[in-house]
């Protein structure tokens, strides 16, 4: 009887012996799921969720032009098309809320008080418009959205040129007769002085398609640049406005 009483005492502490490890494990606590950008997106207020479809826009338009669909636009940006259409009604309305955000809101109007102010030397004022102005224009969405829109005439370029003509070429020239004492000019003097002054810009410019076209080098200290350019403009004017009007004298 005893002897019996001991086999199964030890049967039981045998069973007890039975290593933790053979048991099932508890479940894993399940790790809180984090949310996708498309819900993060549906969250937003209308108006920041616009602003972002506009920020994706200029990025893909920098990025491959203008010719794609609104169907291919929303994809790209990650928005169904139903969306899109709902802050913008087709493309030409997209394109010019980009036109806007790039081009007319970094437009900064006290530059034309700056160009006009005549308490400071015509040189230093145009040394400070155009350091200004490539710190704005020599950007890689500003100069390849300027690109692809010229080559698939989608109006931004038009129209940003001619306020550049009315607001910024009319009035420098205005300066430069003032500075040299040159008469007015008729028409096609006129048209010739808006030849001699895209020399200038166009070169700024052209800093910037050398870079962002390109993809080649170009200086690193634009401000020197500038100035060199800016130097070489005035220094010849004089003499081209002189000869612009001689050339029509004798026509």
């Amino acid at each position: 009887m005893a002897t019996t009483v001991v086999k199964k005492t030890r049967a039981a502490a045998s069973k007890a012996a039975v290593p933790a490890a053979t048991a099932a494990p508890a479940p894993a606590r399940a790790a809180k799921a984090r949310p996708k950008a498309a819900e993060v997106t549906r969250r937003l207020a209308p108006e920041d969720r616009e602003q972002l479809i506009v920020e994706k826009a200029i990025k893909y338009f920098a990025t491959h032009g203008f010719t794609a669909s609104t169907r291919d636009l929303a994809r790209e940006m990650g928005v169904s098309q139903p969306l899109l259409y709902r802050y913008f009604p087709n493309k030409e309305a997209l394109a010019d809320r980009v036109f806007q955000e790039v081009y007319l809101s970094r437009w900064n109007p006290e530059w034309e008080e700056l160009l006009a102010d005549r308490s400071r030397a015509l040189d230093e004022r145009l040394r400070v418009f155009y350091k200004q102005y490539g710190k704005v224009i020599l950007k890689s969405d500003w100069i390849r959205i300027f690109i692809f829109a010229g080559l698939t005439r989608e109006g931004i370029n038009q129209r940003y040129l001619e306020r550049l003509r009315e607001r910024i070429f009319n009035l420098v020239l205005a300066e430069m007769r003032r500075e040299f004492k040159i008469a007015a000019p008729t028409p096609q003097q006129y048209e010739d002085e808006i030849e001699f002054i895209w020399g200038l810009h166009a070169a700024i410019f052209y800093v910037g398609v050398r870079k962002w076209i390109y993809g080649l080098s170009v200086p690193k200290d634009l401000d020197r640049l500038i100035d060199q350019k800016v130097d070489a403009f005035l220094d010849s004017a004089p003499a081209v406005f002189k000869r612009i009007r001689k050339a029509q004298a004798r026509a």
